[in-house]
């Protein structure tokens, strides 16, 4: 009866070791950013009267919509390519450090969302190469976050994410977004 009792204690023993140490613990560990940026992008969609400064033009549209204004609720349809202007602070007229240079796609009918994906375009002094982005734009949201997919240059391989904020907007014609860049793999 002893040998039972000890057999079934050293049973037990190891059924509890055996599910404490099945219980993976997760450790947190906190990332910090290689390489953080914040820079602006202005963009001036083509309306039919502003050939001159448009940096952006709608190249698609539903059958009901038209490349010159935007189809009506949610812009849902639309097809947007663009070559921006990228600034280091806010004001469209400062020296531009590079393009932002892609494409953005309306794609939902009952909320004001887009679909992105751009690059940015650097050829300054301080900057060579591109990173390139990619993700879901939900407008409406304060902030939104994307996906730093790739990049060349001095970015070569750069992955991460950008913050969009919707720093201001004229209407349905001009709009510019803050990004801050947060680079987690640098090379």
């Amino acid at each position: 009866m002893e040998a039972k009792r000890s057999l079934l204690a050293i049973f037990l023993l190891l059924s509890f070791l055996s599910i404490s140490t099945a219980t993976p613990t997760r450790k947190t560990r906190t990332r910090n950013p290689c390489k953080s940026m914040v820079f602006y992008f202005h963009d001036i969609i083509y309306n039919g009267h502003n050939a001159k400064n448009a940096t952006s033009a709608i190249v698609g549209s539903p059958q009901w919509g038209n490349k010159t204004i935007l189809t009506g609720k949610n812009h849902f349809g639309d097809l947007v390519v663009f070559d921006d202007p990228i600034t280091l602070d806010n004001n469209l007229h400062s020296k531009p450090v590079g393009r932002a240079q892609g494409f953005y796609i309306y794609d939902k009918k009952d909320i004001f969302t887009a679909w992105l994906g751009f690059s940015f375009v650097f050829n300054s002094t301080q900057n060579k190469g591109s990173i390139n982005f990619a993700g879901a734009d939900p407008l409406m949201n304060k902030t939104r976050d994307i996906s730093v997919i790739g990049g060349t240059g001095d970015f070569f391989m750069a992955r991460g994410v950008a913050t969009l904020m919707t720093d201001a907007f004229e209407g349905e014609v001009y709009f510019r977004l803050r990004t801050d860049i947060n680079l987690y793999e640098c090379w």
